[in-house]
Formats: C-alpha cells, structure tokens, sequence
C-alpha cells in the first residue's frame, strides 16, 4: 500500500473495535506481561503498534512495515502524542521490506495483523517469525480467511465494508480473495517447521495462528 491517499482511507478508518479486540485477546492468552520487546509485523499506521504500547507499558514495541506512505502516517502520529504527552511504553517504527535477514531477533513477542494476506510467498512472514521470535516468545497472527464462494464474499462485504470508501471495499474484496484458509496455514506452519502454533477460526471472517516458539 504504497499511495499517499490509500494509506489515508486506511488510517482514517474506524477500526478500533477490532483493534482492541486483537490486543485484548493476546492479553487473555499471553496475561499481563509480553516481556521487554514486542515486534508488530506489517504495523501499517500503527494501529495495533500504539495499542500494544498502550497496554504493555513497560515494554519496548517496534512496528514494522514497508510502506513509506503507512509509516509516515504512523510516525506522524506518534510525534504529535510525544508533543501531547509521554506515550505509553517505548513505540518507535521502522521501514523494513520482509523478508529482511539482517533484522534484528530476540523478540518476546511477534504479533501481526492481516499482512499473511498480502504475501506472494506466505513463508516469508513465518521465517521471518522464526528469525525473530527468541525461545519462549510468545506468538499471535490474526488474519482474513477465505471465503467459502463468491457469495459469501459478497455478504462479508455487506456486513463489513458497506459504508467504506470505494478504495477500502475494492481492497477488502482482494483481500478476502488473497486470505488462506485454516488447512492451507497449518500446512505453511508445517513447511515452515511451526507446527506447535495452533490455527482456528475465529468469528465469521478470520484465523487466529497462535503460541510460543520453542524454548
């Protein structure tokens, strides 16, 4: 998502509920500590990045993502609130192109969301939480999951996108087109030698991939 005014309809988008709701749910799973780092793969604006801060105020949270026009929005936010007052925890953000050997790992955490989706190759996002993710870490990744027919894309669109720009509804059906479904990740997680993460469908539209890289 490399347009200035795509990056926009996105970061203008409402999508808190979601949004806490991803980070609510790693802390049910994972409690009230995720330990000193936490990396948030494909951050876009930051949304879940300034959550995460938010929530796990003694840890240092990195977001990363390689679109300059997502980052700039996110960096511009993050500027404005260290001008407001002193953001929770330590947040900062940087432009990386995955798959990116020489980023650094020992992650206690490694989160994502929806960037599964828009890999051409799916396994750059699990070597990538391989790389990064230090023994013990804790894992989570929520992403689309792929509509069962054309007619089922049709009624999420409806349910979810309706009052969108045209931009958002013309990439949330490609999206939905791109997603995998819960056999397709656990035979990723298998090539990729991650078969301790457990996969499930979560409500009418998403998986959650989740667990803990051995120790």
């Amino acid at each position: 998502m490399e347009g200035a005014e795509q990056a926009q309809a996105y970061a203008e988008a409402d999508f808190s509920a979601t949004d806490q709701a991803m980070v609510e749910r790693i802390a049910d799973l994972y409690g009230d500590r995720l330990g000193a780092r936490i990396v948030d793969l494909g951050c876009g604006p930051g949304n879940i990045s300034f959550r995460l801060a938010e929530r796990y105020p003694l840890s240092e949270v990195l977001g990363v993502d390689g679109s300059e026009a997502m980052l700039a929005l996110a960096k511009a936010r993050l500027e404005q609130e260290q001008q407001c007052s002193s953001p929770a925890g330590s947040l900062r953000f940087q432009q990386v192109l995955l798959p990116a050997p020489g980023l650094e790992g020992g992650y206690d955490a490694v989160v994502s969301n929806s960037l599964l989706h828009h890999l051409h190759d799916p396994q750059v996002l699990w070597r990538t939480v391989r790389q990064l993710a230090a023994p013990g870490a804790a894992v989570y990744i929520k992403d689309l999951r792929r509509p069962a027919d054309q007619a089922a894309l049709e009624r999420l669109v409806a349910t979810h996108a309706a009052q969108a720009p045209p931009v958002l509804q013309h990439d949330y059906r490609q999206s939905l087109r791109a997603a995998f479904t819960a056999p397709e990740v656990e035979e990723q997680l298998r090539q990729a030698g991650l078969e301790q993460l457990l996969v499930r469908d979560l409500d009418d539209r998403y998986l959650e991939i989740m667990g803990r890289q051995p120790a």
